[in-house]
């Protein structure tokens, strides 16, 4: 049983939480995006959820593609190599995107996305990140709208894993490694 997993530490952001912070930043992309049909770029894996359920709170045509970038691999630690894995496969060129990220930390792979999508020749383009690590840059890394600002605990749950696992919690947890797991 998933609840009684040892690595599921405390529960940061309940279901509710999330869900009610999601439908804010939906409300707030339909005023900013009025009369506009923004294409809405999901970095996967983890912004997946957030992208499902921001897209559903958003009173306005959206168009939706995924890119893929690793520098995590299976560990809790940056590699500190960013690696695109799946490109768009939507032209870019004089569109207004959002960037759809599950957690702004060093901005490594922020940076990373921002040169390449800024180099496709996009009418606009913003961030919307569903979490910001306290510590993380976010004017300098051009972040415009933020879910929630957490502290440096590894985090699991909507969305967010380790080793593919935790991604189907409908909440945010801290992720408590064992010695055996």
């Amino acid at each position: 049983m998933l609840s009684a997993d040892p690595c599921i530490g405390e529960v940061l952001l309940s279901d509710e939480q999330i869900q009610a912070r999601v439908r804010e930043i939906g409300e707030q992309l339909t005023i900013e995006y009025a009369g506009r049909a923004p294409l809405m770029v999901c970095v996967l894996r983890g912004a997946y959820s957030f992208l499902t359920d921001l897209s559903r709170s958003i009173d306005l045509p959206v168009e939706i593609d995924f890119i893929a970038v690793s520098s995590y691999g299976s560990s809790t630690r940056t590699s500190g190599v960013v690696r695109l894995v799946k490109d768009l496969d939507v032209d870019l060129t004089g569109r207004d995107v959002i960037l759809i990220e599950d957690i702004v930390d060093t901005g490594l792979t922020l940076r990373y996305l921002r040169r390449s999508l800024e180099a496709r020749g996009p009418n606009s383009l913003e961030v919307c990140t569903l979490l910001a690590r306290e510590s993380a840059d976010l004017e300098g890394l051009g972040v415009k709208y933020v879910g929630f600002t957490i502290p440096g605990d590894f985090v699991i749950g909507y969305g967010l894993d380790v080793d593919e696992r935790y991604r189907n919690l409908r909440y945010l947890a801290s992720y408590e490694p064992q010695d055996d797991a």
